[in-house]
């Protein structure tokens, strides 16, 4: 049988390479992952304080170590909540904590019962594997990473499973008291498990902060972090393939180009703070007046983009327009501001990068017969370009 020293030494080896690892997605900020951390550095402090107090536990240690196993429990379960961005604090589990402390102590120096606290501590040890594994598996699809949910949920249960098997044999007189450290088989069994699935919990949750930590990077590199819009290449990466899809099946894009008029003069007058604020708010109204099916981006500045999708040229005009409107008609922090725009339809040949040229140029004429409105730039192919310039004075 393999000895109880030897397996203690190494749950302490694989808790402080659990501390380790984690510990390096600190600074990436995921959630959870400091109680994590910590859980699995009172784990290891725990099983070192049962090295250190040897075959014969004196009354502290054994209260001791219990307190600190069920205290490294629960900031497990809190790391994990904290992780699926559910509240992690519960007053019934803190609540539950002391009283375990609580009967921990009287059952080890009023009156002493090894079997009462064996039964303490694997509840906690069933309740808090339980929740963990329970918390990962109703989160694997939203999360897009039921690999790494899936692995957690099968070792805490496993673990929670075997904790509950325990209480049975302590209740049925199955489960003889021993000290920590005396070679049984509940002992080996029990050590053994934690050395098992302990890393693999430990695995799944960096495999998860992994997922997390690309997803983040995902988003900052395609939505702009002020506005909420598409950045730029994501705009046009994103627009090429809705064209290329909508072509195939015989429907029709248009594009509006957006520009905030004087916007300098906001920044001049109010701060570049109420600017930046300015532009998420009239990024808001877009976003809100625009359909889903539809993208909309930022270019750059204070210059924004929208594709529409199977619309004419007219019906693009008038959605357009109506986003002006809306813009103009209201205002954040005091600051209004208004937008000139230039639009016009895609053509059946043309490239979005040619579309998005003509369209660029109907926004300055927009700005030149006065701002606060919308020109239609007509291209060579729907005919005579100075007949689509002349909407900007309508």
């Amino acid at each position: 049988m393999p000895s109880a020293f030897a397996l203690l030494a190494i749950l302490i080896v694989s808790c402080l390479m659990s501390v380790a690892v984690l510990g390096s997605l600190v600074r990436a900020s995921v959630p959870g992952v400091g109680r994590w951390c910590v859980g699995y550095a009172l784990l290891g402090v725990a099983a070192t304080w049962i090295l250190i107090g040897g075959m014969q536990a004196g009354a502290m240690t054994i209260v001791g170590v219990s307190s600190l196993t069920l205290g490294a429990v629960l900031l497990l379960v809190q790391g994990t909540r904290r992780f699926f961005d559910v509240p992690p604090v519960r007053r019934d589990e803190c609540a539950a904590l002391v009283f375990a402390v609580a009967a921990l102590v009287y059952f080890t120096r009023v009156a002493p019962s090894a079997n009462a606290r064996g039964v303490i501590v694997s509840l906690g040890f069933v309740y808090g594997r339980f929740v963990v594994g329970s918390l990962a598996l109703r989160h694997a699809a939203r999360d897009g990473a039921s690999y790494a949910c899936r692995l957690i949920a099968v070792a805490a249960w496993l673990g929670a499973l075997v904790y509950l098997a325990r209480i049975v044999a302590i209740v049925l007189g199955l489960a003889p008291a021993l000290s920590f450290l005396q070679p049984s088989p509940w002992n080996i069994a029990l050590l053994g498990l934690a050395i098992v699935s302990l890393p693999c919990m430990s695995t799944g949750m960096v495999m998860l902060a992994h997922e997390r930590i690309l997803r983040r990077m995902e988003k900052l590199a395609t939505v702009d972090e002020l506005t909420g819009a598409l950045t730029r290449r994501a705009f046009m990466e994103r627009a090429q393939a809705l064209l290329a899809h909508r072509r195939a099946r015989g429907g029709t894009m248009a594009i509006a180009i957006l520009d905030i008029d004087k916007f300098k003069t906001v920044n001049d007058s109010f701060g570049h703070a109420a600017g930046d604020r300015l532009l998420a708010h009239i990024s808001r109204i877009v976003a809100a007046q625009i359909r889903p099916c539809d993208l909309f981006g930022r270019l750059g500045g204070e210059e924004f983009a929208v594709a529409f999708v199977d619309v004419t040229r007219r019906e693009a005009e008038a959605s357009t327009n109506a986003l002006r409107v809306a813009v103009e008609c209201s205002s954040t922090d005091g600051v209004s501001c208004t937008l000139s725009a230039g639009v016009d339809s895609i053509g059946a040949t043309e490239s979005l990068e040619s579309a998005i040229a003509r369209v660029d140029a109907a926004l300055y004429v927009a700005k030149a017969a006065g701002r606060n409105r919308v020109a239609v730039a007509a291209g060579t192919h729907e005919g005579n370009r100075e007949t689509g310039y002349l909407a900007a004075l309508r």
